[in-house]
């Protein structure tokens, strides 16, 4: 199953860590935290993906078209037959990673829309953002999206307020408000799972906003439903939340690593 992880915003409240890299590209320990995401899904056995680029997109090609070299030694004979030769352990993950170019200023649900050609005939995706880790169980996340048939599964976590609130009853979602002030409930984490109908609710419009017109809509149309985690989640919006999610990983103390 393809995982779609959303690559492309600006990151505008993040730029005191980095303002020369994509939000997904800011690192965690000495690797992006996008990478750290990829590794999540990839030690549950999902090794697909096809990432949203938009904002300083080469960065993201230029990791990956790197990928060996990173966070290893190696010797480089330069000439007309340049050879590598890598010390040591190299890292190998046996992914399948798609680049797509979404656009500059495209927003989420218009990012999604325009990746639709990469997805085959997959009847469901998993979709997340490139700047949130969680120690979610995505075995259990997908064996409930599918006992339930609704177009769209997102997970619901415990945070501080600033972000969407979930209002759910049963199971089933009946309110989606994005980036509520205030919050008792749960809020959306991301870490979500598609069915290929929720194509039916996008458009190519830039300006389209996945959390908002069809999210909403989904909620009308009883189509979504809330996988409860009550693990670790947490997001990389502020400097600050790098700062913890850099000292839990420095300290060997990484809910989320799943993964030897």
């Amino acid at each position: 199953m393809k995982v779609v992880i959303l690559c492309g915003g600006f990151g505008t409240r993040i730029r005191d860590v980095a303002d020369d890299i994509p939000k997904p590209m800011i690192p965690i320990g000495n690797l992006p935290i996008v990478w750290h995401i990829m590794k999540s899904y990839s030690a549950a056995g999902h090794k697909d993906f096809v990432l949203c680029l938009g904002y300083k997109s080469h960065a993201v090609k230029q990791f990956f078209l790197n990928y060996d070299i990173h966070g290893g030694d190696f010797t480089i004979a330069l000439g007309a037959e340049k050879q590598i030769t890598y010390h040591g352990e190299v890292r190998h993950d046996d992914w399948n990673v798609t680049l797509a170019e979404t656009g500059l200023n495209a927003m989420t649900g218009a990012r999604i829309k325009r990746i639709r050609k990469y997805l085959g005939d997959d009847e469901n995706f998993l979709l997340t953002y490139g700047d949130g880790v969680s120690d979610v169980d995505l075995d259990a996340l997908l064996a409930f999206h599918k006992s339930h048939g609704k177009i769209l599964t997102v997970t619901g976590v415990h945070p501080p307020g600033r972000f969407g609130e979930i209002e759910h009853e049963g199971g089933r979602v009946q309110g989606f408000n994005e980036k509520s002030q205030t919050t008792s409930g749960m809020i959306s984490g991301g870490y979500f799972v598609c069915r290929r109908e929720i194509f039916d609710y996008l458009d190519d419009r830039e300006d389209l906003v996945f959390e908002v017109g069809p999210v909403r809509a989904l909620v009308a149309a009883g189509e979504m439903m809330v996988f409860e985690h009550h693990g670790f989640w947490q997001c990389m919006d502020t400097y600050r939340d790098w700062s913890l999610l850099r000292d839990l990983w420095d300290s060997g103390k990484a809910p989320w690593k799943s993964w030897e």
